[in-house]
């Protein structure tokens, strides 16, 4: 095993499940529930597809929208720091930035300019560097290792044919495990393992608003009177153009173009520029324009929201589990992927706290269900706010979506502006307050008595509170 508790040897694998969990994928989501399972297994195993990097924070095939912008809500810093004590500390200290959304940013939402209000608190930094900095923490625990280059092609049926024992290795045979969580992303194999040992493939339900990023870093220029941190500009169903600018490990920045449909962002040099110029407001592109680009610009448009249903199944094999976005992601626009791999890690921890391995592994259709379930608040955010765009693909709204959609959108020209109504809308976005905050009826008669949608939408430039930068 090296320094950094990788081991090396992929063929080595263990013909008895014994106290053993198995855990598909080194992401965030397959990170923590490691990190959960070493609290009642005596060993835990991380098989990872990529080569892991060592030294410097790099980018790896395995997250390719790690070029782009990420965020990590509240809620997420929150149970992340509670799993690994002091991470917060170690990401600011190695260049990652804590700010507050929107107080510490220019925002211009769809209903108007953020004031510098307080709402809730975000942590920016490269995804590779926070992959890199829980990898390290994670494997501080000597019960768990990773197995890097190393893929999983299947899962081992018990003696009844239809649990779950272990998992097949392209190179090395079978692993055996009490517990297998499939935590591979996008990328999972889940359904059609479970169709091999006779088990049904879930539904599916899928959102897809056609958006396009295309991102890029910048040397972040000296600027002693710039008053903001970071950017975004949003977009709109009637101009769906929009981006985001954020600071990065490395005085970095990297800025994220956004379009749905026909509108997606470029990846040309001089074509990014001219988009960035296209935006609702000129605040994007003046801050690049001058800027030294440190690499060109990269394109993803792998950005769907999809619910994969297990929780619907009538049978669920003992001994699995699937987290993450191998189960539900979401429209990346929104930021709340990493965020809700924390909360199923959290579930996952209440619901083995007082279960042995044995008694985990008969409980696992319990804690495919409970885990689940952290999605739906995020699910409902990202699709409501999808549905709003023509060229979404999905089911369309019911009733009670548009009726929820227009209030909302009361909600967003009340939280430019008021303190108590955007500390509620942060609360909600950052998932550390529950929806029906918004809904209460205080909330309720505040927004429809004093806020309105405005008989034109916005179209100042810059902010009262902030003007253009002087030449």
């Amino acid at each position: 095993m090296d320094d950094d508790g990788t081991d090396n040897h992929p063929g080595s694998t263990d013909s008895e499940p014994g106290d053993h969990a198995v855990v598909l994928g080194a992401g965030m989501a397959g990170l923590l529930a490691a990190r959960v399972l070493a609290r009642r297994f005596s060993r835990v195993t991380v098989i990872e597809r990529d080569e892991l990097p060592e030294g410097e924070p790099k980018f790896r095939p395995g997250l390719p929208q790690s070029r782009h912008a990420h965020i990590l809500w509240a809620r997420g810093v929150e149970l992340i720091e509670l799993m690994l004590p002091g991470i917060t500390g170690k990401l600011v200290g190695a260049g990652a930035s804590l700010l507050n959304s929107p107080r510490d940013f220019l925002w211009l939402s769809p209903a108007g300019w953020f004031g510098p209000l307080h709402g809730a608190e975000v942590l920016l930094s490269s995804r590779e560097l926070l992959d890199q900095t829980v990898r390290r923490e994670v494997l501080r625990d000597g019960r768990i290792t990773i197995r890097g280059g190393t893929t999983a092609t299947g899962l081992v049926a018990g003696p009844d044919g239809r649990s779950v024992t272990g998992v097949q290795l392209r190179h090395g045979g079978p692993l055996a495990a009490r517990l297998v969580v499939d935590a591979t992303g996008r990328a999972s194999k889940a359904p059609d393992w479970l169709t091999a040992l006779g088990h049904a493939a879930p539904e599916v339900t899928r959102y897809d608003s056609r958006l396009g990023y295309s991102s890029r870093y910048f040397e972040i220029p000296a600027d002693p009177g710039r008053r903001w941190q970071g950017l975004y500009v949003q977009s709109r169903p009637d101009l769906p153009r929009g981006g985001v600018l954020m600071p990065q490990d490395g005085n970095r920045w990297l800025v994220t173009l956004i379009g749905n449909g026909e509108h997606a962002p470029p990846v040309e040099d001089e074509a990014f520029f001219s988009f960035a110029r296209s935006l609702r407001s000129p605040a994007l592109y003046d801050a690049i324009r001058d800027a030294t680009p440190l690499s060109p610009p990269t394109a993803f448009r792998n950005t769907a929201n999809e619910w994969r249903h297990y929780e619907r199944l009538a049978h669920w094999p003992a001994g699995f589990v699937v987290l993450g976005d191998a189960v539900c992601r979401f429209n990346p626009v929104y930021g709340h992927g990493m965020t809700v791999a924390a909360l199923a890690a959290e579930t996952l921890a209440k619901e083995i706290r007082t279960l042995n391995p044995r008694q985990i592994a008969g409980a696992a259709r319990r804690i495919q269900r409970r885990t689940t379930a952290a999605a739906a608040v995020p699910w409902q955010i990202a699709t409501s706010e999808d549905m709003r765009y023509p060229v979404t693909k999905g089911p369309p709204p019911d009733r009670a979506t548009r009726i929820l959609q227009r209030y909302m959108a009361r909600v967003m020209v009340g939280a430019n502006a008021d303190p108590a109504i955007a500390g509620r809308f942060f609360g909600v976005l950052s998932l550390t307050a529950p929806p029906a905050v918004l809904l209460d009826p205080v909330t309720m008669a505040r927004v429809l008595s004093k806020w309105r949608l405005p008989a034109t939408p916005e179209t100042t430039d810059y902010p009262p509170h902030h003007g253009p930068p002087k030449d």
